[in-house]
């Protein structure tokens, strides 16, 4: 998935305060004329606008971790819209829509491909931009929502001492007590212990749930 969030950006979003933020839309559009509309109908919709008009001048603004999408046109002054595409491409809370005066099937293709949400070409409806910008938000949320439960159970694992990340590991493995005992050379009683703790730290109620965990953390001995 994504990098880690830094932590003033991930306490934010902990506390609420990123998913209750207004969404923002950014536009990155050489054409002045196009921005300028952009800006007037995202903002009557309710939303907040950014504009750029290179992709240079998007990828020098710091990342943001709260509802948001991006307008990209395939043509830029400097990067292509394919271009800054495959560089944010583990921004997956900022889905991506792409608009153009000039399409061509295997440019529509590779940016769907790359997961663009939609890709319309100028002129365009407003509706249907409306509704697309609608889309994305949603999923937007849903990716926070996604990174949020993911990054409390990294630092619920960090909490673990070494040997009760050992343990977990060789729990979800299906190893059974004597036979992790036996391999890290601690008693049966021990290996409870140990189990008992990682179950409580985790939060896991059944290995099963613990077993999801270790999966979604891509922990494998």
């Amino acid at each position: 998935m994504m990098d880690d969030l830094g932590s003033a950006a991930f306490s934010a979003l902990r506390s609420s305060a990123g998913l209750a933020a207004p969404p923002t839309v950014f536009i990155v559009d050489e054409d002045i004329s196009v921005r300028e509309s952009l800006q007037a109908l995202i903002r009557d919709a309710g939303w907040q606008p950014e504009m750029f008009g290179s992709a240079q001048g998007f990828l020098a603004r710091s990342r943001m971790f709260s509802p948001s999408c991006l307008i990209l046109d395939v043509a830029l002054p400097d990067l292509d819209g394919l271009e800054l595409q495959r560089r944010i491409a583990e921004r997956t809370e900022m889905p991506l829509i792409f608009i153009t005066g000039h399409a061509d099937i295997p440019t529509v293709v590779q940016a769907m491909k790359a997961g663009a949400v939609e890709f319309m070409t100028k002129p365009f409806s407003h509706d249907a931009l409306l509704s697309a910008i609608g889309d994305a938000i949603q999923r937007s949320r849903i990716a926070l929502v996604q990174e949020f439960a993911l990054q409390a159970l990294r630092e619920r694992y960090a909490s673990l001492s070494p040997r009760e990340q050992q343990v977990m590991k060789s729990v979800v493995s299906g190893l059974l007590n004597k036979q992790i005992g036996g391999e890290l050379g601690i008693s049966e009683v021990t290996v409870k212990a140990h189990r008992g703790r990682v179950m409580r730290k985790m939060q896991a109620v059944s290995l099963a749930d613990l077993v999801t965990m270790a999966a979604r953390l891509q922990v494998t001995r």
